[in-house]
């Protein structure tokens, strides 16, 4: 069953192939021999989707930047920030389920993609750019003049999505395991002797919450 639902006015969550199928203003879609490709306008949108599979076809978004954008010099970082804070943001998200391998009980959980969504938010909402923002400006800060990492985190919210949308779906007779629900900022400095990113110690995440509380109000009044 197709979804496209908000979670609030902040977050649209679509199938990927009712997307596809119906593709939102802004958005056109190609169809190919072996699969589809999906344009998009780059003043209003920015798609941060990598080439996938799905029914057996491959989807590729031509526009998109990948969910791991790299950047080598401060233009770069400000084309970028100012692209998060001012368009769409667009994310492949897969609603996935564990499974347990039968000849190794020991070994990793492998993951199974049931459901793959669309899930766009909105960088130019109040609320939304002003997590953005912070949770931006607080890792360069902290990693001044170094390379660094910082992912973008999702999950809290399609966790909470789910709970409220997929209560009648299939999918939530177990619990779902979101995958790729972030994107990743890679910035790499010229500096010579790099240690905290070769070390590991550059890298950060900083979850969006979609959801206004009392604590959000009382730090920022003009929401």
């Amino acid at each position: 069953m197709p979804v496209n639902k908000q979670s609030g006015s902040r977050m649209r969550v679509t199938e990927v192939e009712e997307f596809v199928r119906n593709p939102p203003p802004g958005f056109s879609v190609e169809t190919l021999g072996s699969g589809y490709r999906v344009r998009c306008n780059e003043e209003k949108s920015l798609v941060l989707i990598d080439d996938f599979q799905s029914c057996g076809k491959k989807i590729v978004f031509h526009n998109s930047l990948g969910r791991k954008v790299k950047m080598h010099n401060l233009w770069e970082y400000s084309s970028m920030r100012k692209s998060l804070l001012s368009k769409e943001i667009y994310l492949l998200i897969s609603a996935c389920e564990e499974q347990s391998s039968v000849s190794n009980k020991k070994a990793a959980r492998e993951l199974s993609v049931v459901k793959q969504y669309v899930v766009c938010i909105d960088g130019n909402e109040p609320f939304t750019k002003w997590q953005l923002e912070r949770g931006m400006d607080g890792t360069i800060s902290s990693v001044a003049g170094e390379s660094y990492r910082v992912d973008i985190d999702l999950t809290e919210e399609m966790e909470s999505w789910a709970a409220k949308n997929l209560i009648s779906d299939d999918l939530m007779k177990v619990k779902p395991v979101w995958r790729d629900a972030s994107f990743t900022l890679k910035y790499y400095s010229d500096a010579l002797f790099d240690f905290p990113h070769w070390l590991g110690f550059s890298k950060r995440t900083f979850k969006v919450h979609l959801k206004l509380f009392l604590s959000d109000l009382k730090l920022n009044p003009r929401f």
